[in-house]
Order: structure tokens, then sequence, then C-alpha cells
């Protein structure tokens, strides 16, 4: 599904990843941990062309992601921010429906039926008249995990989900996210934390000063 081989991405002339390499299958759970700083998000953003790597290639599904149409690209390779980056002015419901009524041409009816199922999934039907503002840091990152669900993109990326949250709101959301393991979603996870991490993923990439150092093939414990 996702193969990088030999990125590189640098500023100016400090590198930041260095000859990363890389190979996620459907349905794997790939985790990257490392220090603050270490490349760890923007390696993301370069899956999502939202950065340019300076060297080696990224393929998704056979395809140099430079040759693919970056919409169609985006579609398929979700992103989730650790700012939740959510629209502000929309209610939740809108801020679900909007990707779908927009880049997929669902009429309205549909969106909302399609986003209403997923908010309920998620348990978050009560909120759907909400405004961001109105919500706990959990419920705006559910919300953002969401927005990029109801797009049923192959690929989720998820980007320190969280990272900004305290302990209950981080609860609710490694549960989701637990819960996305299970319906065998391919997900790649760049976190702080290691224990959760261990519990749910097919492998783990330790990144330390721009390179990937090691990889760990390691069997996902039994979620409970």
């Amino acid at each position: 599904m996702l193969k990088i081989v030999n990125a590189s991405k640098k500023y100016k002339n400090n590198y930041v990843l260095k000859n990363i390499n890389l190979e996620i299958n459907k349905g794997e759970v790939v985790s990257i941990i490392g220090k603050s700083g270490c490349g760890k998000s923007t390696l993301l953003k370069c899956i999502n062309r939202l950065e340019t790597i300076d060297d080696g290639n990224i393929y998704f599904d056979n395809i140099d992601i430079t040759e693919m149409n970056i919409l169609d690209l985006r579609q398929k390779v979700g992103i989730v921010f650790q700012e939740y980056n959510l629209f502000e002015h929309l209610t939740v419901l809108q801020n679900l429906t909007i990707g779908l009524i927009k880049i997929k041409k669902y009429s309205e009816i549909c969106a909302k039926k399609e986003s209403m199922k997923i908010l309920k999934k998620i348990g978050l039907e009560d909120k759907i008249n909400s405004y961001p503002d109105e919500l706990s840091g959990g419920q705006k990152q559910r919300v953002a995990i969401a927005r990029t669900l109801v797009m049923k993109p192959k690929l989720i990326l998820l980007d320190e989900p969280t990272s900004a949250l305290d302990k209950e709101m981080k609860k609710e959301v490694i549960n989701l996210i637990i819960r996305m393991v299970k319906d065998d979603m391919t997900l790649l996870i760049v976190s702080h934390e290691e224990e959760f991490v261990n519990k749910i993923s097919d492998k783990i990439i330790h990144i330390q000063r721009g390179k990937a150092i090691l990889q760990d093939n390691i069997k996902k414990k039994e979620i409970e």
C-alpha cells in the first residue's frame, strides 16, 4: 500500500529525515516514535504532500505520489492533525459533511446520513449542533478523526493524537483508535505513548536524528 524508499528531507543544509525506508501493508498498524523535533510529523506531511521530500520516493498503491492528483491522494490518505484543525465556524455535523459534499459530491441528505453513522459510532451524536469551541479537547480530537473516517481513506495518518490531552481525554481518543484497529484499518501513528503503541502496533519505527534506526516487528498484544 505505502512504500517509502530512501526518503530525505532537509531545511537549508540540515537533514530532518535521512534515507527513510518504510513499507506499510493493508490492515497494518505502524507507529513512529522519537523525541520532539526528530522528523516524525514531517514524515507524515511528506506522505500527504503537505511537504516535499528532497531525495527518494514515496509510493502509494505502486504509484509515486508526485504523479498522483493531490486531491485523489488526500482522499486515499487521510491525516488527523495534533491541533485538530476543525472549522470553527461550522457545527460538528457540518465539519463532517463538508468534505463529502465538496469533494465527493454527495447530496446534503446522503452526506448527513453518512456523517451521522460515524458520529453515533464514536458517541458524539448528541453534539451534532455544537461548535468546536463548545467541545472538550478529547471531543475535538474525536471529531477530527471522525471527519477523516467519513471520507473512507485507505490509509489514515495520526499525528500525536493524544499529546495535547489530559488523562481522561486521552482515554477517549485511545479507545477510539483501538476500535479503528479492531476494524482492520490501516494506520500510521506518530505518538509519544509507547505503552499504547506497543499494544496496538504491528511495527514500531524509532526515528533519531532524522534516521529510522530500528524497526521492531512485534506481535500485537490482544486488545481487550
